[in-house]
């Protein structure tokens, strides 16, 4: 690649000018949110979720100053994506911290966390989920598959499974399955796009284990994200697809003990050879 000129930056530079202005201008009100939670708790559910919309506004901007660098000079801008990536999760931890991070526990567990957003309607809380895949796919795409940061999705996308999960009204879902119950439509795509990020980020972190970190802990993850997807089955009736996962759940956890075994195995003849 040639020599970026003086020129081409310098123009670079006054394009992203204002969305450098806005991002401040969204870390100042962070602040001030902050603040308030601080001094007054009433209502923090709502202001951290929010907080989370904001944080999704941040990624907006980074991304887009990541695509003028593209365009306009030829590079990636990796520090833009970086921030990115820290800001998808900002807005994970600002939902956790509402909804809880929980990924296999009976509903009862989370769901006074839960009541403290109980005005946000399913449209909302829909909208508000559907921001932050975007964001994360956002992330993701402008890295590329190559990135260094491959397998760190895995957990990104895991947690982003979770609060898409533990943001639904899980006691009320059944009861607002009647299509002309209004929030239907909303009630439904949750629902669906619950479902298959749970099987998602199952595969993932099985792959991670398998091609990457051999580590028991992300097999675990994976056994869990099933158990979290057969509740759910269980819950709304389906009795055959909770039985399919659970044979799935069965034969990996088979696999996983079985690794365990064998890599207790190998670490004790290791250190059987060591004394020798």
């Amino acid at each position: 690649m040639g020599k970026i000129s003086a020129d081409a930056k310098k123009y670079y530079f006054d394009r992203i000018k204002e969305y450098k202005i806005t991002i401040d201008q969204i870390h100042k009100r962070e602040k001030n949110i902050l603040q308030v939670i601080k001094t007054d708790e009433k209502g923090a559910s709502y202001k951290k979720a929010t907080l989370a919309d904001e944080s999704m506004n941040l990624v907006s901007y980074y991304i887009l100053m990541n695509s003028l660098s593209l365009s306009l000079l030829g590079v990636k801008n990796d520090a833009f994506l970086n921030d990115a990536r820290k800001a998808c999760y900002k807005a994970i931890i600002y939902l956790e911290d509402v909804v809880s991070s929980y990924i296999d526990v009976p509903f009862s567990d989370y769901e006074e966390k839960l009541a403290t957003l109980e005005a946000l309607t399913d449209e909302a809380r829909f909208a508000l989920i559907s921001k932050l895949g975007f964001s994360i796919q956002s992330v993701v795409e402008g890295f590329g598959e190559n990135s260094k940061w491959k397998w760190s999705f895995v957990e990104i996308e895991g947690r982003f499974a979770t609060v898409c999960k533990n943001i639904m009204d899980l006691r009320n879902l059944l009861a607002g399955m009647d299509p002309r119950s209004p929030g239907y439509e909303a009630r439904l795509r949750h629902l669906q796009l619950t479902k298959k990020l749970l099987q998602q980020s199952a595969d993932r972190y099985r792959e991670k284990y398998e091609l990457s970190t051999l580590r028991i802990d992300d097999f675990k993850l994976a056994i869990s994200y099933l158990a979290a997807l057969r509740r759910i089955e269980i819950l709304i009736g389906e009795a055959a697809d909770a039985e399919i996962i659970k044979k799935k759940m069965d034969i990996w956890r088979t696999k996983m003990e079985a690794d365990s075994k064998k890599k207790e195995q190998v670490a004790k003849d290791a250190r059987v050879k060591r004394k020798k």
